[in-house]
């Protein structure tokens, strides 16, 4: 139970702080936003809040915000149509009835001639069987239609998204991805706080029980300064000899106190999601200091992006397979370990996915963010959109992709669980 509290707020605070730059961005830049949702599916639960409603929806697997003119599902009015027409205190109209129109006796009831809701916000039409007089009517900005009972808010083109600059639809994509980088630093200025920023050198503030470290005789306090003859100045540099050499002896020589110390370990092997490392089972030293609190959260920001952006690397280029890969499944597998370490390693592992979130989102790959960054860079270079309905198209064939990918990734998250 303690795990699936974790997961779920771990997920939740990933998906809204993304959603949320999208959110935040496009009320800033003028645009409509329709719907600001965590998950997909059937809706849980949901409200309305200031042009937007907020939902909670079935399937854990992401979310999303609905941008005014990316609304495949919005009505349009056609010549002939009959559709019931409410009034607000000026005269303008306020709601569109497109069906159920017996449900509003006090609509007034027209034949449509003519309808423009982007720009000149005008109806035009005739009374049925009345088609000597036409009749004119100005609409409301924040007029809705009415369909199946269900009110959407028009969207006149000033507030489209596709009516913006390149640079506040550009912000607008990559707030999302921003807002998870922020997350990060946030969440690593916090951990810094609590237990310290790391030292530099390779000193030892912990030993696990039944490790290859404590069989070596490693204590709190030991600082590594050489591997099999080899300098040792940073910790980053003695997790990298220890990981690289799983089931192989190495010896390190230790300070301890005022006197030296040879010790032979040979680090256990670990399996990961398709890499084998090495690991020795003893905890960084660490240090508080309020101003190097700071410059840690950022550093670790940007070392886990590194990090993250070479194994992205490496899986495009074939070095990895599609193994190390994780979906919710795995996530999930793996935030069950985190947990049992202990909230500060939650709060790590919540960090990283964070960066992880933002750096796969920013992937030039149509339906993610960065594919849609990408369209938005053509259009500044070209001078001029690309067709609407051809993005669309590629937007869709690529989420499409994506969820199959997803589902070959969660089956592999499954057969591993049964190893």
């Amino acid at each position: 139970m303690t795990t699936i509290i974790a997961f779920v707020i771990m997920f939740g605070l990933l998906v809204f702080i993304h959603e949320f730059g999208h959110l935040i961005f496009a009320k800033r830049a003028g645009m409509l936003a329709r719907e600001f949702a965590i998950g997909f599916g059937p809706k849980v639960f949901a409200f309305t809040k200031n042009e937007t409603v907020y939902t909670i929806r079935l399937l854990p697997i992401g979310g999303y915000v609905r941008v005014a003119g990316e609304d495949p599902e919005i009505i349009e009015l056609k010549a002939g149509q009959h559709i019931g027409l409410e009034f607000n205190q000026d005269g303008k109209v306020n709601k569109i009835i497109v069906n159920h129109k017996s449900k509003h006796p006090n609509a007034r009831v027209i034949e449509v001639e003519h309808a423009d809701l982007d720009h000149e916000l005008l109806i035009e039409g005739y009374e049925p069987d009345e088609e000597d007089e036409k009749l004119s009517f100005q609409v409301d900005r924040k007029a809705f239609f009415v369909m199946d009972e269900e009110e959407t808010q028009i969207a006149p083109f000033d507030r489209q998204f596709a009516s913006k600059s390149t640079g506040k639809r550009a912000m607008q994509l990559f707030a999302g991805p921003m807002m998870n980088f922020l997350l990060a630093i946030v969440i690593f200025f916090i951990v810094g706080i609590v237990q310290g920023v790391p030292v530099d050198e390779a000193e030892i503030a912990g030993v696990v029980s039944g490790s290859p470290a404590e069989e070596a005789g490693f204590q709190v306090g030991d600082e590594v300064v050489r591997i099999d003859g080899t300098s040792i100045a940073t910790w980053e540099e003695f997790t990298e000899i220890v990981q690289e050499h799983p089931e192989e002896e190495l010896t390190m020589t230790v300070k301890r106190h005022d006197s030296t110390e040879m010790l032979t370990i040979t680090p256990a092997k670990i399996e990961s999601q398709g890499i084998t490392i090495g690991q020795a089972g003893v905890q960084q030293a660490s240090e508080k200091s309020f101003f190097g609190t700071f410059q840690y959260g950022f550093e670790r920001t940007y070392e886990t992006t590194t990090l993250i952006l070479t194994n992205l690397f490496k899986l495009i280029t074939g070095q990895y397979s599609l193994e190390v890969l994780s979906g919710p499944v795995g996530i999930y597998d793996a935030t069950d370990q985190v947990v049992q370490s202990g909230f500060m390693t939650f709060l790590m592992w919540t960090a990283i996915l964070s960066v992880n979130l933002g750096i796969v989102n920013l992937v030039p790959l149509p339906a993610l963010d960065g594919g849609r960054l990408l369209f938005v860079g053509i259009e500044a270079v070209r001078g001029k959109p690309i067709d609407p309905q051809k993005e669309g198209i590629v937007h869709f064939i690529g989420f499409a992709l994506l969820m199959l990918l997803m589902i070959v990734v969660t089956w592999n998250d499954i057969q591993r669980l049964f190893l």
